[in-house]
């Protein structure tokens, strides 16, 4: 008998199987003298679980602003958080208003529920009034808030806030986003522990971009080119005491950084890094439309600042003396920004920018008129998104204390770096 070769390759246990299946086919007692074989039937089982019905009032977990929150910006949405998914019907602008303490007048806007379902937005058509408190309310009740199966908010819930002067930047880095460092010209590295956790750029050729390397090209942005399948990163002029490593991938233009590496340095990453610095662009001309508050003076060191729009009428900001302190108090969208003809962190001894009640790194941003220098004397963590003019220049040649940046450095002149670990923000 000539066989199928797959199917001579079956192990015994499979033709066992198959033979038994014949046998039980062939049916009845025929002519071959067989045994009947009965059918064994089994009853089917039948469920008499009963259904769970959720049965369970929703409640709002938190809110944002928080109760009596102070400070708040006047374009900020107003949200609650539920403790589980609401019916979407439900959550409307006749379910959620923001009513201003003082006149009682309703603040028109729209209301939308998260892809989740659990997390309702206020967004107000025009900012708030500064300086004003407001009561933010959910109702509960037949005619209120319900979860998907239909349960009500028992009680409702009520929130009161008050606004301040500052105003939340609309600051969308776009493209820009994943990179930790990128300027109009040259990035240098010096010694043998810097490293980025992001994506490195610059609009100049790639040999200006020197003592680094990539590992992979692990682009995150999903129009950046990528690495042929296998390819090894590629380095541009590190030397035995000059070498970082950039975790995301290094864009600039031609040439290829060298021989072996022609995925890099070419017409379609300058590209891909001019793309990302025209998003800049535009973050920067929102943060240079901002208006400041009060002024804060020179020197930050020693102060602890609330969220806000700061700039200092010397025109030059610095961070000396003790550590600079930003404080969230509890709001997870709250905002600094700095802006400055100059910039200098650290003295003899490195300073640090700190953050406290929920600040985030992500919402900080310098925005520098002309050169930034972070901690000469190395070490020190600095934080937030610096944009400036000039140069950017951390540490000095020579240190071996790390110096951090948990944020972005973009510079319209060059960037050198020392022994400095850049962490970009999660977004």
């Amino acid at each position: 008998m000539t066989c199928v070769e797959s199917n001579c390759k079956r192990p015994m246990w499979f033709l066992a199987i198959a033979l038994t299946a014949l046998v039980a086919g062939c049916g009845g007692g025929g002519g071959d003298g067989a045994p009947t074989v009965s059918p064994v039937t089994t009853a089917p089982t039948v469920d008499t679980t009963a259904p769970t019905v959720d049965t369970t009032a929703p409640t709002v977990a938190s809110t944002n602003p928080a109760d009596v929150a102070t400070g708040v910006c006047v374009n900020q949405p107003v949200s609650a958080t539920f403790s589980e998914a609401m019916n979407a019907s439900t959550i409307t602008t006749a379910t959620f208003s923001v009513v201003d303490v003082l006149t009682t007048t309703a603040v028109d806007g729209s209301v939308t529920l998260s892809a989740a379902r659990n997390i309702a937005t206020f967004t107000p058509t025009a900012d708030l009034t500064a300086d004003t408190v407001y009561t933010a309310t959910i109702s509960g009740g037949a005619n209120g808030a319900k979860d998907v199966a239909g349960n009500a908010l028992s009680t409702g819930e009520a929130w009161t806030f008050t606004t301040g002067t500052c105003v939340a930047p609309a600051v969308a880095l776009g493209a820009a986003a994943t990179f930790g460092a990128g300027s109009g010209t040259g990035i240098t590295n010096q010694g043998i522990s810097t490293v980025v956790n992001g994506d490195l750029g610059s609009f100049a050729s790639s040999t200006a971009i020197a003592g680094f390397h990539d590992l992979s090209m692990a682009y995150t942005a999903p129009t950046a080119p990528t690495a042929p399948s296998g390819a090894a990163g590629c380095t541009y002029t590190e030397t035995t005491s000059d070498i970082g490593l950039v975790a995301g991938g290094i864009y600039s233009s031609t040439p290829n950084p060298t021989a072996e590496c022609s995925h890099e340095g070419t017409a379609e990453t300058g590209a891909f890094f001019t793309a990302a610095a025209n998003d800049l662009s535009v973050a920067r001309d929102r943060l240079n439309a901002m208006t400041a508050g009060a002024d804060p003076g020179a020197n930050l060191g020693g102060l602890t600042l609330a969220p806000g729009v700061y700039a200092t009428s010397s025109g030059a900001f610095e961070i000396t003396g003790s550590d600079l302190t930003l404080d969230a108090q509890g709001d997870a969208d709250a905002f600094w920004v700095f802006q400055s003809d100059t910039l200098t962190v650290g003295d003899t001894l490195p300073r640090s920018v700190l953050l406290i009640n929920g600040a985030l790194a992500k919402n900080v941003f310098w925005r520098v008129g002309s050169a930034a220098t972070i901690n000469a004397a190395g070490g020190g963590t600095m934080v937030g998104t610096i944009i400036a003019d000039a140069a950017i220049t951390f540490s000095t040649a020579g240190n071996v204390d790390i110096t951090t940046l948990d944020g972005r450095a973009f510079s319209s002149a060059g960037i050198t770096m020392v022994e400095t670990v850049i962490n970009v923000p999660a977004p």
